[in-house]
């Protein structure tokens, strides 16, 4: 006898293989799940919608209250887990995923893979490249949050560029009161852990001369930073290089499921799984 899970599985997998029958029988377009939260899929967002042939939804997990929202159908909040992202797309009669979120978001990735296993869907994650460090470059790289903090002790840090992000700000509270933060994030951290901390509320691109400028007045001898790759958030360790600024780079999580570097290897993908005449 097959378990709930298996059970499950095959009972999903049969109702989505109805759902697509119906929808090519009303030839409705595919719809595509976009799984938002980076520039990628603010790139995706326009260029899909700007098609004909397929339909795309854009889903915010809703930890930004100021969303820059792509053209297209949005929608915001969770699906609850992996079982109830399943039920959503079938519900929603949904073709393929397309998981852009941040590079460091924790759980959707895995929730995708279950659910489009389960449900019987073609799914892709884009991930942009990591950064790799340069001549000139002093690297510490860490695993973790948790291991960052710790490890501006061990480095003698005392003032820290912190870059990671208002929601993981606790760890640093133990760090040690001789070190002063500059917390760089998009929204106000609410409440605030760090005894000594000034809050810079800023999205990116940055530039280089205004990173520059930025660990000089504020005498910035460390930065801790997520290795998300991309040119936005780059200019940071270009300038650290040139200041000799030591930066704590905390390493990407395992990557599961298929994935791609760009934007354009997600659309070859797109195109060849509907036959798309073309991508602009």
């Amino acid at each position: 006898m097959p378990g709930p899970a298996r059970h499950r599985s095959s009972v999903l997998s049969s109702t989505y293989a109805r759902v697509v029958a119906d929808r090519r029988t009303q030839n409705d377009p595919p719809r595509i799940l976009l799984l938002a939260g980076s520039s990628e899929a603010s790139v995706l967002a326009k260029r899909l919608t700007a098609l004909r042939e397929v339909s795309v939804i854009s889903s915010f997990a809703g930890r930004v209250k100021d969303l820059s929202l792509p053209p297209g159908q949005v929608r915001v909040g969770g699906f609850g887990g992996p079982e109830g992202l399943a039920r959503w797309m079938t519900d929603e009669r949904i073709a393929a995923v397309i998981d852009a979120t941040h590079p460091f978001t924790a759980h959707m990735p895995g929730h995708v893979v279950l659910a489009c296993e389960s449900a019987g869907v073609p799914h892709l994650r884009v991930l942009r490249p990591e950064w790799v460090p340069e001549p000139g470059d002093q690297w510490s790289v860490v695993p973790d949050i948790d291991t960052a903090a710790q490890t501006l002790g061990t480095l003698g840090a005392r003032r820290v560029l912190l870059t990671t992000g208002r929601q993981e700000l606790a760890p640093f509270a133990v760090a040690g009161s001789y070190i002063w933060f500059v917390v760089r994030c998009i929204e106000k951290p609410e409440p605030m852990p760090l005894a000594q901390a000034e809050v810079l509320l800023s999205r990116g691109p940055f530039s280089l001369g205004g990173e520059t400028a930025l660990m000089r007045s504020h005498r910035i001898d460390t930065i801790v930073t997520k290795n998300s790759g991309g040119s936005a958030t780059a200019p940071k360790l270009e300038a650290a290089r040139q200041l000799g600024i030591t930066v704590v780079m905390i390493a990407r999580p395992p990557t599961i499921g298929p994935s791609v570097g760009t934007t354009g290897q997600a659309l070859d993908w797109c195109r060849d799984l509907f036959g798309l005449s073309s991508v602009p």
